[in-house]
Formats: C-alpha cells, sequence, structure tokens
C-alpha cells in the first residue's frame, strides 16, 4: 500500500543547538526545504575530495516547478516561495497519480467529522467539510459523499494535536496544518487538522478551514500537488474568499483524470426535473443558502449565484423525500413537513423525539399537512399555510398567535391559488402558487408577479 502524505504547512526549522544557539542562514531554509520537498540527499560540500555542493541541481528543480527563474543560486524571489506556508508532500509533476490504482474504486464515498474545532462554530465545520467536499463532486466528476455520524467512514476527520495516532504527530503552532491520506483501506483517505493551528470561516486571520479542507481532500480522492500558480492543488496556500472560489481547470482537468466527467442526467428522468416550470414542493433559506426541493431532490443556491444538486436523504439522512413544507428555524434548526408530520434537524441529526405530529405546532386536527412555511426572523413569527389559510406561530411563545386561521386574501391580497413554497429573502416574503412567484413587501404590499424560475436558471439538472 502506498500512503501519500499532505502537510499544509508553514515551514518550520527545527534547530538541534548546542549550549550556543547557531543563527539559521539562508542556506539552511533552502537545505532543510529541499530535503523535506525535494528529496535532496544531503551531505556537507568537501572541497578536498571534490564533492560540490548538492543544492544548485535542486535548486533548478525547485525554481522549474514553481515558476521561477532557473537560476541554481539562492535568490529572493525563491527564499520567499521556501517561506510561503505549503502543503508538505514533495513536489511532482502536475497530477501525477499514486500509482497502484491510488484512487477510489467506487463514486460514492462516505465521510464522518469525528470532533470539532473549538475555533469555529459546529455549523460553520460542517458547511466548510461539506462545501470542501463538494469541490471535488457535482458538476466535476460522478463522485458523490454521505455523511456518517458513527462507525468507520471512507474520509475520517480529525482535528487533533501533537501525537494523535499516526506516525506523523502535529507540531504545534504555526507548523503544520494538516495532513491526508491517499486512497486505501485503513487510514487511506483521512485528513487530520491540527488543533493548535486557528482555523477560520472566511476571515484572513487565520487559516481558512474550507480552503484547507479542499486542497487535503484532492489528496484524499488521489491527486498530488499542481505547479499551476491559482490551481488549488497549488503546493502554497493563499486566502481566497469562499464565496467567490472556483474550481480551477488545471483541478478539473486532474480529478477527471482519475474519475472522469460527471455523468449527464436523462432529461426526461422523473428524479431530475428542468427548472422550467417547475412546480415547487418546499423554498427555505438555510444557513445563508436558498434551497429549492422537489421530490427526492434539493438544489443549494449559493450567495453567489452557484447551484448545486443533491440527494435530500444525502443532506439530511433521516429526512422524508416528497416533503410539503420546509423552514429555517432562528437557531439554524431546519423543520421539515411532510403529511401530519414534522421533523427537525439540528444541522444534519435529526433532533431527540423527532418526527412529531403537527399539534405539537398547536395546529388542530383539521390541518392534515403544511403546504408551505416560512419564517421571519424580524418578527420571531412563522407562517404556516394550508389550503387557502394560513397560521401565524410565536416561536418564542411556542404557540399560535391568536386570530388564527386567516383567509390567506385577508393577508397576502393578490395570490390565487394555494401556496405551494414560501421563503424570506431581504426582508420581502415570496409566496410560490402553481409557476407563479408573488413577492410582498415587509408590510404585505404585493410587488410583483414573477416565473417560478426567477430564482433558479431555466435549464436541465
Amino acid at each position: 500500500m502506498r500512503i501519500q502524505l499532505c502537510f499544509l504547512a508553514s515551514l518550520v526549522l527545527v534547530i538541534h543547538a548546542g549550549p550556543i544557539a547557531q543563527p539559521v542562514t539562508d542556506y539552511d531554509i533552502a537545505k532543510n526545504y529541499l530535503i523535506r520537498f525535494y528529496n535532496l540527499e544531503y551531505n556537507p560540500p568537501n572541497p578536498s575530495a571534490l564533492k560540490l555542493d548538492p543544492l544548485p541541481e535542486k535548486l533548478k528543480e525547485m525554481q522549474k516547478f514553481f515558476g521561477l527563474k532557473v537560476t541554481g543560486t539562492l535568490d529572493k524571489k525563491t527564499l520567499d516561495v521556501m517561506k510561503k506556508p505549503r502543503c508538505g508532500v514533495p513536489d511532482v509533476a502536475a497530477y501525477s497519480t499514486f500509482g497502484g490504482g491510488s484512487k477510489w474504486q467506487t463514486n460514492k464515498l462516505t465521510y464522518r467529522i469525528v470532533n470539532y474545532t473549538p475555533d469555529m462554530s459546529v455549523a460553520e465545520v460542517d458547511e466548510s467539510i461539506e462545501k470542501a467536499l463538494q469541490v471535488w463532486a457535482g458538476q466535476v466528476t460522478p463522485l458523490r459523499f454521505t455523511r456518517m455520524y458513527s462507525g468507520t467512514a471512507d474520509i475520517m476527520i480529525l482535528f487533533a494535536t501533537k501525537n494523535h495516532g499516526d506516525i506523523f504527530p502535529f507540531d504545534g503552532r504555526n507548523g503544520v496544518l494538516a495532513h491526508a491520506f491517499a486512497p486505501s483501506s485503513g487510514i487511506g483517505g483521512d485528513a487530520h487538522f491540527d488543533d493548535d493551528e486557528f482555523f477560520t470561516f472566511r476571515s484572513q486571520r487565520g487559516f481558512v478551514l474550507f480552503l484547507v479542507a479542499a486542497h487535503e481532500f484532492g489528496h484524499s480522492l488521489g491527486l498530488t500537488h499542481s505547479s499551476v500558480p491559482g490551481a488549488l492543488m497549488f503546493p502554497t496556500y493563499s486566502f481566497t474568499d469562499p464565496d467567490r472560489f472556483s474550481l480551477h481547470d488545471d483541478d478539473i482537468s486532474g480529478i477527471q483524470s482519475l474519475y472522469g466527467a460527471p455523468i449527464q442526467p436523462d432529461p426526461e428522468s422523473p428524479t431530475t426535473p428542468s427548472y422550467c416550470n417547475l412546480i415547487l414542493d418546499a423554498v427555505t433559506t438555510f444557513r445563508g443558502e436558498t434551497m429549492f426541493f422537489k421530490d427526492n431532490l434539493v438544489w443549494r443556491r449559493s450567495p453567489s449565484g452557484s447551484v448545486a444538486q443533491h440527494l435530500i436523504k444525502n443532506l439530511w439522512p433521516n429526512a422524508p423525500d416528497n416533503i410539503d413544507a420546509v423552514y429555517e428555524h432562528p437557531v439554524e434548526k431546519l423543520y421539515l413537513f411532510k403529511g401530519k408530520q414534522v421533523w427537525a434537524f439540528n444541522h444534519n441529526s435529526l433532533e431527540l423525539g423527532y418526527p412529531k405530529t403537527l399539534s405539537s405546532f398547536g395546529l388542530p386536527p383539521s390541518v392534515t399537512k403544511v403546504s408551505a412555511a416560512v419564517h421571519n426572523k424580524i418578527s420571531g413569527k412563522t407562517l404556516l399555510f394550508f389550503d387557502i389559510y394560513y397560521y401565524s406561530y410565536n416561536e418564542k411563545m411556542k404557540k399560535m398567535d391568536k386570530g388564527y386561521p386567516k383567509r390567506l386574501e385577508d393577508g397576502f391580497r393578490g395570490v390565487t391559488g394555494e401556496v405551494t413554497a414560501a421563503h424570506l429573502s431581504k426582508n420581502k416574503i415570496y409566496l410560490f402558487s402553481g409557476t407563479k412567484v408573488f413577492e410582498f413587501s415587509s408590510n404585505r404590499k404585493l410587488l410583483r408577479v414573477l416565473n417560478n424560475n426567477y430564482f433558479l436558471s431555466c435549464y436541465g439538472v
């Protein structure tokens, strides 16, 4: 079994000194760098034995890889590159695989987040890891990732410090950021993150977990380094706004050389409906994204406008398909309605005691389904629609407001037909009915009537 280990690291020098520490020279920095990343076998130059300095030839190799002027001399630009935070796997030709079939032999992989870093919220870690995996799936390969909450997954994700169960201990703050293993049995595919480092969700004050994880997962899937600046698999770490991130063509070519292009769905298949004039089952915002549900599918639209398709059960394993309504609770819980039952999810985990009946919201037995739901974080009220009526539920008091249900036409004048989905965006309420979307202001004045593909591009998926 061949194992590829990636250390995403700042260059750290360990100086073994006698009673008086000797200063670290640029030559020492270069020597240690080339030993670590370019397989330099170093013996001190010995002029009397006519042994030449071995550094210049390795310097040329390193300079060529990074697109520097190939001189074999240690100039400032070369030294600056050596001091940048980077991945610790030796630099090789772009996208040579590990050999010996070092790729997964299935397109359906599992992952498990074993524990969490205190630097970020659980929701931020979950989102960062999921988003990092989706970089390599969906629209670029046939790969699909399913989260596990117990047992052994293909990719085990761990935050740890110092010695943590493998033979590569972490070295504390400002050293190695993470390491990952290439596809294989056992520890293969696993990714470990040094919890002595400071990870962030989006801030440049630290290392963005999404960027570190996306790079590491490239190695977990079988990729080595790219020599193309700007590629995700380029050896050195650099900040990119996660909301503006897009996978470089070089990364796409690399991952597709291993797993192929994404499988194009049959546009006639009922499991892959077109966005055009699609009557959605439910719509909600969730952790900054807008989610659109239909049958067994959910589309996630990011703030930047990119759209990714998932099976509902891949995101929430215990959720039903063909849901009736959905809304985001103010403390980042997600409520899904189907028939007479409601499911509550804390991130991806089903809350204890769920599913419950609609009566848990105070709805009477005459309400046999909720056709749409929307929560207003400003008012703290959740509107629950059924037939041509709607209720107002007070989330803080955990009870229905007095005077409800009300007729739809009394609160949202202009809507025709049953509301099939609803969501709030920028303090405007959008009610979906048939192939139309009715846009209301915060004081419920009808502003526009839109086509139901307004939030999603009109093309097959």
